[in-house]
């Protein structure tokens, strides 16, 4: 596919290209913008990455000023302010826009499934609340959002009982399963609400593509049964162009395999793939998954810490191969990945230094704490220009 910013007339004599510029032929390239959740400051405290992100990228996700928690801080009222500042920020810059997220089992009000006696709502007032809400968002950008987060980690993995797992087709006994994630909306509306929140969106503005974003999206249990909620939504005329792989990963895991098994079944939906909020923990892993459930907190010991003052140049660059190889499979399906987000620009304001474990220094970014790039950004670019010389020669 063709990047929606070309690069024109770009020498390295004149300037070393932007990230975005290097992949311009390819995907997009984008990053969050963490702030935008107290008023009039969509950069928040993180002034010191404004330059980074004008330079290196062309879409731009709303890490927090558009989830529902933040748009909606109490009955009856909409909060714009530090979206349409990011947006303007976004306009400035001729960078796309993500819009994150409008139907989320968490940071969602819990006043939102109440009335105004605290009573929960019923189907139907529920359905016009999220109709109300979708359509007064997503109206109020229409043609200036290229990409929503319609709905965000509906799916589940739950463990099967024992009595009930049966064994599969390679001897394997079954253990685990997914479902529709318990929420609310599933408990009053019933699981119709994925496709109710789609009809809305599109309702609200046409053109927007409309994806579906979840965590653990290299999980077979968890792929296979997106793709099925995918074909089932498209079966019946729901419109859902893309799925976001929020790519929280790490240097060990998940496998190449198991990436490239995600993107092709479900690209083989008829949708295109995006990494939605990549980002690469070189830390000891504190949980035996890759998610990003913000339930699943663990307890802080130091030996889930090791490199509080300083990271080891051989981290570093075990971190910049595992990107290397994650872009190189994702060039390779370029046909089908339309846009790779990292989840933030530098290390120190990176979530993954409170999640899953407070309190530690993680290094998952392409931009170290003094918002210098780091081995991972220089190898990235390596490896693009070699794929380039590669395929041209």
């Amino acid at each position: 596919m063709l990047g929606l910013f070309g690069v024109s007339c770009i020498t390295m004599a004149d300037r070393i290209p932007s990230l975005a510029e290097f992949f311009a032929e390819d995907f997009l390239i984008g990053t969050a913008l963490a702030g935008g959740t107290n008023k009039g400051d969509p950069l928040g405290n993180h002034r010191k990455e404004r330059a980074i992100i004008e330079r290196e990228f062309n879409v731009l996700t709303a890490e927090n000023c558009m989830k529902p928690m933040y748009m909606r801080p109490a009955p009856g009222e909409f909060y714009f302010e530090s979206t349409d500042l990011f947006m303007e920020f976004a306009q400035e810059n001729e960078m796309e826009v993500v819009g994150h997220t409008l139907v989320w089992h968490h940071q969602t009000p819990s006043w939102f499934f109440s009335d105004s006696e605290g009573n929960q709502l019923d189907r139907e007032a529920l359905i016009e609340r999220m109709r109300h809400h979708i359509h007064t968002i997503v109206g109020r950008y229409k043609g200036k959002i290229l990409y929503w987060d319609v709905v965000n980690e509906v799916v589940d993995i739950k463990p099967i009982p024992e009595a009930e797992q049966l064994v599969d087709d390679s001897g394997k006994r079954v253990t685990h399963q997914a479902v529709l994630r318990d929420s609310k909306w599933l408990e009053i509306i019933g699981p119709d609400y994925i496709e109710l929140a789609y009809k809305f969106a599109h309702e609200a503005d046409p053109e927007t593509r409309l994806l579906y974003n979840d965590f653990s999206l290299t999980d077979p249990i968890k792929v296979d049964f997106v793709a099925m909620m995918v074909r089932h939504l498209k079966s019946k005329g729901i419109p859902i162009h893309g799925v976001g792989l929020q790519a929280h990963w790490h240097t060990g895991h998940p496998t190449l395999a198991e990436i490239a098994y995600a993107i092709d079944t479900l690209a083989a939906t008829g949708v295109q793939i995006s990494l939605t909020e990549l980002d690469m923990s070189v830390l000891p892993v504190a949980q035996e998954h890759a998610g990003a459930d913000l339930s699943d907190l663990k307890e802080y010991v130091d030996e889930l810490n090791p490199y509080v003052e300083h990271v080891p140049d051989q981290i570093l660059q075990l971190q910049a191969d595992r990107f290397v190889q994650i872009f190189k499979l994702l060039l390779d399906r370029r046909e089908v990945v339309e846009r790779v987000t990292f989840w933030g620009v530098a290390d120190g304001h990176s979530w993954k230094n409170f999640y899953p474990v407070a309190g530690r220094t993680d290094y998952p970014l392409l931009y170290d704490r003094s918002y210098q790039p780091k081995p991972a950004y220089h190898s990235i670019k390596e490896l693009k220009a070699h794929h380039e010389y590669v395929h041209t020669h």
